[in-house]
């Protein structure tokens, strides 16, 4: 009997393996266009306001007290994370996840000294800590918020101040009134409350896709790129708030003490979209979690109820969400958005991504497009929905034309939630060891702004 070779399992996972590797090196050839195009648009225009696109960056190889520990990191997950996910108790699981992608943070940031990497960071005259001493009567910083966003207004934010509502400062004044000040104290939370934005994602793809898919995600979370910026940025905080919105939700609809976490999710969603205007749009990925859930009504109205918990107080005490915006939008063209040019940052913001989410994510995109053709009943289609939510979002944000560069900071809450694709690769031992390369390389080539 003749054997039917178009059939042949070795064959199919050759070929599948062939076209991962077609797509990662595509986004490679992004990454590479953008820098040799936006280097010679800052050379001729200096439009890009970036050193080294498409990255807001420095070229500065360097190494630190964090490299040692990165380089241990790194190895231990690739040789132990993926049996580890496999067979550890899901609870020891998401715990052991936790401490070693916050140890991959630290380690990272570390490669750039404790001064710079954590503890300076979110001091520079860019940040929330410049402005703490204003913020002593809270009700009245609140009230004249906007006064101070324009460029042209007296004492006018610093950018990530005005760049931002108001509950993203409140959250370091709050630090700072409970003996948490200063720019150390800012780094630690960053980074250990953006590490547990793996947690909330690993749930949400348990519930909503299998807890197979989730095991095979968790090591390439562990070890992502992007905590070459999670560490320490308050986008890392972020991520984190608005990931745990989106896994209460998951959790809600699918019967998991559906009252306490509809209104938890609700009361993390109204905090979200008052810590960064762009997070509206986790709208997208909400609405990905409902299709896939069931149709409880119950749960919504209570989600819905706890929405409206954080927007109405600081409604309350005179800010306003869409004055606010309309000026930011105001001042993001008196600045560099006003310059930067749209055409190159429409395509060169993915680039970025590359390296943020890294190659074998490019590789699992790959997948989730072929995961999305096929049955809908399936756990990959689910997972599938999720990560192209996530993208689309991302997607919707480049268009707005509101992101134009330091996308390897601003999207790192889209950006996370491409990475569970990678639990569609075969061979997660490669592919994870070009991730924790590709990271460890930008972080001792590069002197990363963020």
């Amino acid at each position: 009997m003749t054997r039917d070779l178009s059939r042949d399992p070795r064959r199919d996972l050759s070929r599948d393996l062939r076209r991962d590797l077609y797509a990662a090196a595509a986004a490679a050839l992004l990454f590479a266009a953008a820098a040799v195009v936006g280097t010679a648009i800052e050379r001729r225009d200096g439009t890009l306001f970036v050193n080294w696109p498409p990255l807001l960056a420095n070229w500065g190889p360097h190494l630190g007290p964090g490299t040692l520990p990165a380089v241990v990191v790194a190895v231990a997950v690739v040789a132990y994370g993926p049996p580890l996910a496999a067979r550890l108790p899901w609870r020891k699981l998401l715990l052991v996840g936790w401490g070693a992608g916050t140890a991959w943070t630290f380690a990272l940031a570390l490669v750039d000294g404790w001064q710079r990497g954590v503890a300076r960071r979110l001091t520079t005259r860019y940040e929330y800590l410049q402005v703490i001493d204003r913020f002593q009567d809270i009700p009245a910083a609140l009230r004249g918020f906007t006064d101070h966003i324009l460029l042209g207004s007296p004492e006018h934010w610093p950018a990530h101040v005005a760049g931002h509502p108001p509950a993203a400062t409140l959250t370091f004044v709050y630090l700072d009134r409970i003996g948490l000040g200063g720019g150390a104290w800012a780094g630690v939370w960053c980074v250990v409350v953006g590490a547990t934005a793996a947690l909330a994602i690993l749930v949400t793809v348990r519930v909503l896709a299998d807890e197979r898919l989730a095991r095979r995600a968790a090591p390439f979370l562990a070890l992502a790129p992007a905590a070459v910026w999670l560490g320490t940025s308050a986008d890392a905080y972020f991520a984190a708030v608005a990931a745990w919105a989106v896994a209460l939700l998951a959790l809600a609809v699918t019967g998991h003490r559906p009252g306490l976490t509809a209104l938890g999710s609700g009361l993390l969603f109204g905090l979200t979209v008052c810590l960064s205007y762009g997070l509206t749009l986790f709208v997208v990925p909400a609405a990905a979690v409902l299709f896939l859930g069931s149709r409880r009504g119950r749960p919504l109205l209570l989600a819905a109820a706890g929405f409206l918990v954080v927007p109405l107080a600081l409604t309350a005490y005179g800010f306003h969400w869409w004055e606010a915006y309309d000026l930011l939008t105001t001042r993001y063209d008196q600045g560099a958005g006003g310059t930067r040019p749209q055409a190159y940052w429409v395509w060169a913001n993915l680039a970025c991504q590359v390296l943020v989410v890294g190659l074998a994510s490019a590789a699992g995109l790959r997948r989730t497009g072929v995961a999305l053709r096929g049955g809908r009943g399936t756990a990959e289609f689910r997972l599938g929905v999720l990560v192209g939510a996530a993208l689309l979002a991302m997607l919707v944000a480049d268009l707005s034309g509101m992101s134009k560069a330091e996308t390897e900071r601003i999207w790192l809450p889209f950006a996370l939630w491409l990475l569970p694709s990678c639990a569609f690769l075969t061979g997660p031992r490669g592919w994870l060891a070009a991730q924790g390369v590709l990271a460890l390389l930008v972080n001792h080539l590069l002197r990363t702004g963020w």
